[in-house]
């Protein structure tokens, strides 16, 4: 258990990142600080970018590094006070920067923050696969990932939304002070989860054989690696999903505050439910994966969360739900919303647990372990992929001709529906590609069982064979 928290901890680290970067990063730099909307797209994409390139550099050098520390540790430690220190600078740019000037800070932090948090995030993940080779306990160790992700990433916003900023948006101060609050639980989450773990670097799994690395050997090792058919099943998976997610996230406001039409303490009671909704995720993931295997279980909860997603909105338009500014479509929303996220986090548990055990699949193919390389894949894809999220997001927005800042009274009764039918639309047929690609996914618990025998015995002949001359 000490092990599965110090484990789980880490995640809080990437759940408080990603919250402050995808809620609000834009609307931080654009509205409070000036810089316009469009040049701080600009600079998430081109951060993105290095991600591109870094996500899969950094898998593979924690693959093959050789240190007394083990793979993973060096890169954990050593991202320790990066990851603050660029996350507190991103809250707390110089005074008396402006325009280009305060551009530019914000490009150099972006891309800092996504290169620290690369140099933690990657090599941490990939310890599931290494801490323990058996099919259910690597649902539990992802499971505590993403509850204290959800955790983490929530805790914080409620802090910012609630306390530091009272009420007031434009409160400078309270931006600061979330960037100090929200640093310094990043290095204690990385702290723990170092620490936490360090005492299993001896039994962690040794690099390759040395050999003669060249750029060309990396890349192909790297190719070779990724066309694992499993490994495409779930990229593909998690790209639809996270699409999906993005479209959600961007599109929560307005749905709860034009289709629904909730006040803000409704819209905070939704969002404080969702804490319930991490913990029965927390309950949920492991027991399905047992009951069902990940890859069933898995798709049997997307398709339950993602029918329930979309349903009180296609409820709405045709008319079946108790009116707006009834507590009975409030509670009815309510409700709905614990069990469906809930589901959702559950099914990001199993999914996240299906990379590891992709691992000794891959090892029988390539005769390498490359648990950094598959989990850089799915973080990056995963990071692409809201940003494509967002902008289908926009593109609803578009559609039903809703201005970012209207007010909610002002909206027709038409553009509403186009909200609604679009929102729906959009999170059903994302979602429906998911779990299609996922149904490619071939690794079973008796594959998996199977793999390890295989490997087993592959080591038995390989130390046997030099002791028997």
């Amino acid at each position: 258990m000490a092990t599965r928290l110090a484990f789980g901890v880490g995640g809080a680290a990437e759940g408080i990142k990603n919250n402050g970067f995808d809620y609000f990063l834009l609307f931080f730099y654009s509205q409070i600080l000036g810089v316009p909307a469009a040049m701080v797209g600009l600079a998430l994409i081109l951060a993105l970018v290095v991600d591109a390139v870094s996500d899969p550099v950094v898998g593979y050098w924690s693959d093959n590094i050789r240190t007394r520390f083990g793979r993973r540790h060096p890169f954990m430690y050593g991202a320790l006070i990066p990851v603050a220190l660029v996350y507190f600078l991103t809250w707390n740019p110089p005074s008396g920067l402006a325009g280009n000037e305060l551009f530019a800070w914000l490009l150099a932090m972006t891309i800092l923050v996504r290169l620290a948090f690369t140099m933690f995030e990657v090599p941490s993940t990939a310890l599931a696969a290494e801490l323990t080779q058996d099919y259910d306990a690597r649902t539990s160790l992802m499971s505590f990932r993403y509850f204290f992700a959800w955790f983490g990433g929530l805790s914080i916003q409620i802090l910012l939304l609630w306390v530091l900023l009272q009420n007031d948006f434009t409160n400078l101060a309270g931006w600061h002070t979330y960037g100090l609050v929200a640093s310094i639980c990043i290095f204690a989450a990385v702290l723990i989860c170092a620490l936490g773990t360090h005492r299993h670097i001896p039994h962690l799994k040794p690099p390759p054989d040395t050999r003669k690395l060249t750029l060309g050997t990396v890349f192909r090792e790297i190719i070779e690696t990724i066309s694992n058919r499993s490994f495409r099943a779930l990229f593909l998976a998690t790209l639809c999903g996270f699409i999906a997610t993005g479209i959600s996230a961007t599109l929560n406001q307005y749905i709860n505050s034009i289709f629904w039409g909730f006040d803000p303490q409704q819209i905070a009671g939704l969002t404080v439910a969702v804490y319930l909704s991490a913990v029965l995720a927390l309950v949920l993931a492991p027991v399905i994966g047992r009951t069902f295997g990940k890859k069933r279980g898995a798709i049997y909860t997307g398709i339950f969360a993602f029918t329930i997603a979309p349903l009180p909105v296609l409820l709405r338009l045709l008319g079946v739900l108790p009116p707006n500014g009834t507590e009975a479509l409030y509670y009815f929303v309510l409700c709905v919303t614990v069990f469906d996220v809930a589901l959702i986090i559950a099914y990001q548990m199993l999914a996240a647990s299906m990379v590891a055990d992709i691992v000794e699949d891959s090892e029988i193919q390539t005769g390498r372990r490359s648990e950094g390389i598959f989990f850089a894949g799915i973080s990056f894809i995963r990071k692409l992929s809201q940003g494509a999220g967002v902008l289908t997001a926009s593109v609803i927005l578009s559609i039903a001709g809703i201005v970012a800042g209207t007010s909610p009274e002002l909206v027709s009764e038409t553009s509403t529906r186009s909200l609604g039918l679009g929102y729906a639309l959009g999170v059903l047929t994302s979602w429906t590609l998911m779990l299609i690609c996922i149904s490619f996914y071939r690794i079973s618990r008796e594959t998996h069982d199977e793999n390890l025998s295989r490997l087993r015995a592959l080591e038995g002949a390989q130390e046997s064979g030099p002791g028997s001359q």
